[in-house]
């Protein structure tokens, strides 16, 4: 089975991670939510998600697909942490999908994925992709070989059912969106 690792530091984008998560288990694919530091994780919302695991406690390699929901403060609690940026470099240096929304494309920009690849991120934030090498479109979902970027909550659904689709095949991406009553495919 294809394993997704999702991001949840504190004030995550509670739109982004939940539509990531929901719609990647509908397509199959075992979802972890990690967590930074202390369970529960309170979203930018107040929402609060129980993380599966702490980031202390998962083998990053065991994973298909890192994520990274954005969100204020959630995507620079991201950044500032060493063990994230050493996941997502490990990752995409190991060809798996490497994908993040909203803000955390900073995050991508940050361990330094993104030099020469068509990125996207939040409207207004685009110097973060060109401080780290990336060629910012307006598009809403953005897939450049193993990077996937996407610009923010209303883009969710979209991106997530991208992600199933190059995780899991279009077929199933398509019966998703069907069952959600997306008709974005």
């Amino acid at each position: 089975m294809t394993k997704a690792l999702v991001f949840l530091a504190t004030g995550f984008e509670e739109i982004e991670a939940v539509t990531i998560i929901d719609v990647l288990r509908r397509g199959n694919i075992q979802v972890t939510t990690v967590g930074l530091n202390s369970n529960p994780v309170e979203g930018a919302h107040n929402v609060k998600i129980v993380a599966d695991k702490s980031v202390d406690e998962i083998f990053a390699q065991e994973f298909d697909a890192i994520i990274c929901p954005g969100g204020s403060p959630g995507y620079k609690n991201l950044r500032k942490d060493s063990r994230v940026i050493q996941i997502i470099k490990n990752a995409y240096n190991q060809n798996k999908l490497v994908a993040a929304i909203c803000a955390a494309p900073a995050v991508l920009s940050d361990a330094a994925i993104l030099e020469n690849k068509n990125c996207t991120i939040y409207p207004g934030m685009e110097n973060e992709l060109i401080n780290g090498g990336g060629k910012p479109k307006a598009d809403n979902v953005v897939v450049d070989g193993k990077a996937v970027t996407s610009k923010g909550p209303a883009t969710a659904l979209a991106f997530s059912l991208k992600l199933v689709e190059i995780l899991a095949g279009k077929d199933v991406a398509e019966s998703v969106s069907k069952k959600v009553l997306a008709n974005i495919l």
